[in-house]
């Protein structure tokens, strides 16, 4: 792939939607990690002055923090800190503390994804999801939550790719190298919980190498268990 070519043409897309939508600037999540940081260099390409990177850390890893704010210094973008923790912490005594770590979990990109909105509204901008295109195959993502966004940039560029395309957008070289995470807690990773590597993922979905059976039928069942992710809400249609 023409990793050149490929940042060309989504800055002038991506350029060209902004334009049609009158938007006056973009706003996204900035977590720290590989997904949002190509997002932001994007944005910035299109509007140095008004690409505006939200770090909510709620309950989070400290050095996700950190590198997001590295990654802001490095592409010269605005930032605001949104600390969500009291407010997750609030919505979970208001309700019920559940012994489900995951559905806990969800909670945090949701509020986010409120958050990202609640900007976006004041200022006119567009808020830009980071699903890449293996996120998106397998629904690695929170519905309503990272998966909520205007625009979906990289949503058809496979991680494998997204670590070739930071490279060509001049990325640091420390968030190039990063192991992904969602950061839901502490030590989770994105390939230790799907069970599989990107390489492995991408490569099948590809074409390129069916991986072991096992495998085979995770990657099957998890993107037929998540095709409600990637369709528009089943509505009822009155029969006439």
């Amino acid at each position: 792939m023409d990793y050149k070519k490929l940042k060309e043409d989504l800055i002038t897309w991506l350029r060209e939607y902004a334009e049609n939508s009158h938007a006056k600037g973009f706003v996204f999540g900035l977590s720290g990690g590989i997904d949002s940081a190509v997002v932001a260099a994007v944005s910035k390409e299109i509007f140095p002055e008004n690409s505006l990177g939200i770090i909510m850390p709620c309950e989070s890893i400290d050095k996700d923090k950190d590198d997001a704010l590295k990654i802001a210094k490095a592409l010269d973008i605005k930032t605001e800190i949104v600390d969500l923790t009291e407010t997750y912490r609030t919505l979970i005594s208001a309700s019920f503390s559940s012994e489900n770590r995951l559905a806990r979990s969800n909670i945090k990109p949701r509020l986010r994804m409120t958050s990202l909105y609640y900007y976006g509204a004041d200022l006119g901008y567009l808020v830009l999801g980071s699903s890449n295109a293996s996120e998106w195959y397998v629904g690695y993502s929170t519905k309503y939550g990272d998966s909520g966004a205007d625009v979906y940039p990289i949503v058809n560029i496979l991680k494998t790719d997204i670590f070739k395309l930071a490279k060509e957008l001049n990325l640091p070289d420390f968030i190039i190298e990063k192991k992904p995470s969602a950061g839901l807690w502490e030590g989770q990773s994105d390939e230790d919980e799907m069970g599989f590597s990107y390489e492995t993922l991408d490569s099948y979905i590809r074409g390129e190498k069916v991986p072991e059976i096992p495998i085979k039928e995770k990657i099957d069942r998890m993107h037929r268990n998540s095709k409600h992710k990637r369709e528009i809400i089943p509505r009822f249609e009155i029969k006439k």
